[in-house]
């Protein structure tokens, strides 16, 4: 069942760890088979350099039930699920713990768009959820972590948006693929690096004009991008 979705899913969660973006098995990356209504996932606790396609769980989109797997799903998953239902067109969805990026999320601040590298990747600040409440986390924590995230984008354009920061949890990002979240997962991670070190450098620094965010985004996201091959 989903077979190629699973060893996309499995290839994408050892290159996360390759990447340096997770320790032990604190991350984890999931797709989804919205023909289906399915979701597939890293299980719970398995170090990553044990894991194998045949250890990736297949979820139902919308109840969560385990369709197929002996082993756990990953405890993110309700959120995964969340985001998928949430977010049109997203097709992977990645969690992790990445150093810079973590640090950002338990400051609670958003990331300025503080220069081009920034820009080409996101159009704007990298934005940042509000806090969970009490009873948010008390019950149903996993999917509430999902539903402020998706409360958070009530107002902004996904497709300019590809990372955002949970407030003192840490970052998820997505893309049209597995693959392709986790590259935004590793870009995300560079982007909140030079901001952590250009306020080393200037404590109170100005986010770049927008003409140049415009400029540096469009040229490689917009409707006549020119960065790259045709």
């Amino acid at each position: 069942m989903l077979e190629e979705l699973k060893e996309q899913v499995c290839r994408a969660n050892l290159r996360l760890a390759a990447e340096g973006l997770v320790m032990q098995t604190w991350g984890n990356v999931s797709g989804v088979d919205r023909d289906g209504g399915f979701v597939v996932i890293k299980p719970s606790g398995v170090p990553y350099d044990e894991m194998k396609p045949e250890h990736m769980v297949v979820v139902s989109l919308e109840t969560g039930e385990v369709a197929e797997g002996d082993l756990r799903p990953s405890s993110d998953t309700p959120t995964h699920r969340v985001l998928y239902r949430a977010l049109a067109g997203v097709g992977g969805v990645v969690h992790a713990h990445s150093l810079y990026a973590t640090a950002w999320a338990q400051s609670r601040r958003e990331i300025p768009c503080l220069g081009t590298t920034h820009a080409d990747f996101c159009f704007g600040p990298i934005p940042c959820t509000r806090q969970l409440k009490p009873e948010e986390i008390a019950e149903d924590y996993e999917a509430n972590t999902g539903k402020v995230i998706a409360e958070r984008f009530a107002s902004l354009d996904l497709k300019h948006t590809p990372a955002v920061l949970v407030a003192e949890h840490g970052p998820f990002a997505w893309g049209a693929g597995p693959d392709e979240a986790v590259t935004a997962a590793v870009t995300l991670e560079q982007v909140a690096r030079l901001a952590s070190e250009t306020l080393r450098i200037d404590p109170s620094p100005r986010p770049i004009p927008r003409e140049l965010q415009e400029k540096h985004f469009l040229r490689k996201h917009g409707p006549d991008a020119y960065y790259g091959q045709t």
